[in-house]
């Protein structure tokens, strides 16, 4: 069965929990309803985030039955307060992970600061997300992208892209220096190798397993730690002559990998922090680290419209090329099972341009 099902139907992948998880079903559902200022977008392709796995198991709640935040595709209709003067039709947009800001809070009124937003609407929890043919993106938070890119390029910078480059951008690192990527192997590590590269920084990159070692160093990392059988400070103090790192960004979802990743800092290190561990996972230290060493801690999130443009521009001139694993809808179940095992390398896209049961 195709994609025509009607004027008013789409097919959407919807969430299912039973009492050993959850999986993905096929579905036709309602076309989602447009108010005054809304704008229909047709999906031609959908990332697929550890976010979605965290909502879909209830680690990150509420969230809504259709989930997904890397989605691109197309305007196709608009609300009646919007012109096609304002929006044309066709117009190739990306929806990301943020899908509403309030624009007046003290988030919003600082420099840089939208992606806090008090507010803020997320895809897969207050409104339906990109695993379907079709979303709903309000007028005052469109996001117009590039032409020149396939979608398979563009749909995981929307998320895993510029959350990395945006952690790269606010790091303090300026060229030439030695970095730490922790959870380098899997979907945001992976290009998170890729900006530094391009951006200048040399990349110890660490990760579980000695599989992902060829695949780090074929990104440009001059190092990879195999943490379960190196030392991360130990490779680090190496390469850097005992002088540490000026920056380490943790994508990984893990007490430990943090722990091992303060280590590795040098004098006025930047620890990011991006991965979001299980609540029961506290990450111990003792401040005098950070007080003699002039150690400072900072949180990066996803990033403004503007930082997933920049985002892009490393791709549209090839210096960042995502590695990709191109699936259909209804392999959403077997993709999940890769990315909680550690199997996964790259990022998945959905391809929606047709959709099957």
């Amino acid at each position: 069965m195709s994609t025509d099902l009607g004027a008013d139907t789409q097919y959407a992948a919807v969430t299912q929990h039973h009492d050993n998880g959850f999986q993905f079903k096929i579905l036709a559902v309602p076309i989602p309803a447009l108010g005054p200022s809304d704008i229909l977008i047709r999906l031609s392709a959908s990332g697929v985030c550890g976010t979605d796995l965290a909502l879909a198991a209830g680690k990150i709640s509420p969230h809504r039955t259709i989930l997904g935040h890397e989605g691109v595709g197309r305007v196709v209709k608009l609300g009646s307060a919007i012109t096609s003067e304002r929006v044309p039709l066709g117009l190739r947009v990306g929806v990301g992970w943020i899908r509403d800001i309030c624009g007046n809070c003290v988030m919003c009124m600082t420099e840089g600061g939208e992606e806090r937003c008090l507010k803020q609407l997320h895809s897969g929890r207050a409104v339906d997300g990109t695993f379907a043919q079709y979303t709903v993106v309000p007028y005052r938070y469109l996001m117009p992208i590039p032409e020149l890119m396939r979608d398979e390029e563009v749909a995981p910078i929307l998320c895993g892209g510029v959350t990395v480059y945006k952690a790269l951008k606010i790091s303090g690192s300026t060229p030439g220096q030695w970095i730490v990527i922790s959870g380098a192997g899997g979907g945001v590590g992976a290009l998170g190798i890729q900006y530094a590269k391009a951006m200048g920084f040399r990349v110890v990159a660490s990760d579980v397993g000695g599989e992902k070692r060829a695949f780090c160093l074929g990104l440009g990392a001059e190092v990879y730690v195999d943490c379960t059988q190196e030392s991360l400070k130990g490779a680090v103090d190496q390469v850097t002559d005992n002088n540490g790192v000026s920056a380490a960004i943790v994508v990984a979802g893990s007490a430990r990998a943090y722990e091992a990743s303060l280590e590795t800092l040098g004098p006025f290190g930047t620890l990011i922090c991006v991965g979001i561990p299980p609540p029961t996972e506290l990450v111990q230290f003792n401040p005098l680290q950070f007080i003699d060493m002039g150690i400072r801690i900072i949180g990066s999130i996803v990033g403004t419209r503007e930082d997933v443009l920049e985002a892009l521009s490393f791709v549209g001139r090839g210096a960042v090329v995502p590695t990709v694993q191109m699936q259909k809808l209804k392999d959403l179940d077997e993709i999940c099972h890769k990315i909680k095992t550690g199997e996964a390398f790259g990022k998945f896209v959905l391809d929606l341009r047709e959709v099957k049961m």
